[in-house]
């Protein structure tokens, strides 16, 4: 196996998006995207005593053309849309949404979100879809803790859940719409591992918390991201402190994109017709 090189470093500066402080380390003025992947959010939020659930959170918004992810830390997020699901997904869950040609939901904490402790923790994650899918049916796809597979290495100090792609034989249950892999990884403090990731992907490394050192690089700080060359087929880090760790790695589509607020297509006047359709109710109706 070869060790790939570190392209660079984003650091995941905290951005006002609605009047919510989220962590974005891409896009930046320097990294439009990362083919497939087109905007990582991580947000923390507490929620004060007396919090009413479903005023809080984003309200109903659409989307389409791409796959909005959400990876749930900490706390849980009701999801609700235009297509009649009506879902839950706890701390260490995943929602994988397939926007297609368009839905609308809202993404509100759970009513219980006060008797677990009141803190949200979320990774947002935006995964473009190729053009042959950027109008398919809308799916949404809810994946809880439980139903997740867990790799145990290194006699459990090195902990992978595997939402989708493979890993050590383990297949995640998530089925993409083009070859993605989406492993959640917790380490203790030091433990090293050396993760395969296939070579012509593109991949990164993002740090919640903690601190690694990465082969032959060095140190890597919480809430930065780490962009791998496409030079090897593994990664080898060594966690400093205990850490969290989003590993993603997707086969880059290499299609023209382009973007306004929650859609992403390939042309401009597409993105027109999805803003007409939004408005013409093409993407169903959905009111809380």
């Amino acid at each position: 196996m070869k060790n790939r090189t570190v392209n660079r470093i984003l650091y995941a500066d905290v951005i006002d998006m609605g009047g919510m402080p989220v962590r974005q380390p891409f896009p930046t003025q320097q990294v439009e995207q990362l083919d497939p992947f087109l905007l990582l959010h991580h947000h923390i939020t507490h929620f004060p005593e007396g919090t009413i659930p479903k005023l809080a959170g984003v309200a109903p918004h659409p989307h389409r053309g791409f796959s909005p992810v959400t990876f749930v830390y900490k706390g849980g997020v009701h999801h609700r849309d235009s297509r009649g699901n009506n879902s839950t997904v706890y701390e260490g869950g995943t929602q994988w949404m397939n926007a297609g040609m368009g839905i609308i939901h809202s993404e509100r904490p759970p009513d219980d979100i006060e008797e677990r402790g009141g803190v949200q923790e979320i990774i947002q994650l935006w995964v473009n879809l190729p053009k042959s899918h950027k109008m398919m049916q809308p799916e949404y796809i809810p994946l809880q803790a439980e139903d997740t597979p867990l790799v145990e290495l290194e006699g459990g100090k090195v902990t992978v859940q595997v939402v989708s792609g493979e890993f050590r034989g383990t297949t995640g249950p998530i089925k993409t719409a083009t070859p993605i892999l989406s492993l959640r990884i917790f380490m203790r403090a030091g433990n090293s591992y050396t993760f395969p990731v296939p070579e012509s992907y593109q991949a990164f490394l993002y740090l919640l918390d903690g601190q690694v050192s990465y082969e032959s690089f060095g140190l890597v700080e919480s809430h930065q991201l780490v962009v791998l060359n496409t030079d090897g087929d593994s990664c080898t880090i060594t966690a400093k402190k205990d850490t969290r760790v989003l590993l993603m790695a997707g086969k880059p589509i290499g299609e023209p994109m382009v973007s306004h607020g929650p859609y992403v297509m390939n042309t401009q006047t597409e993105i027109l017709q999805a803003m007409r359709d939004y408005q013409l109710g093409k993407m169903g109706f959905y009111t809380e």
